[in-house]
């Protein structure tokens, strides 16, 4: 009876195996939000050249990761050469990131 349970989570894990092996060439969208604020449609209307939003972040605060619209990470931005790259700092749970992906 033992047996039959082990021999069932190795199936359970081998088949769990193959399909992240499938889902592992799926591109994703990532990307990472500074902040975020509500306005008003007026108030979105009047935005022109050189217009500043405040945001719901200090400055120096870390930055969500996104994938698909669902959060990941806290990261901060580094520059990679002459372009914007992100550390990643704080990361969700490997098990929630893929329920939530």
């Amino acid at each position: 009876m033992a047996e039959d349970v082990e021999n069932k989570d190795q199936v359970d894990s081998t088949e769990g195996t193959e399909n992240l092996k499938v889902l592992e060439n799926i591109d994703v969208m990532l990307t990472v939000e500074v902040g975020r604020t509500e306005i008003t449609i007026r108030d979105l209307l009047r935005l022109n050249e050189g217009s500043v939003v405040e945001l719901d972040r200090l400055a120096g605060d870390p930055l969500d990761i996104m994938v698909n619209n669902t959060k990941i990470a806290k990261g901060e931005v580094v520059m990679v050469g002459e372009r914007f790259g992100v550390r990643f700092g704080e990361i969700v749970d490997p098990e929630k990131r893929m329920e939530s992906i």
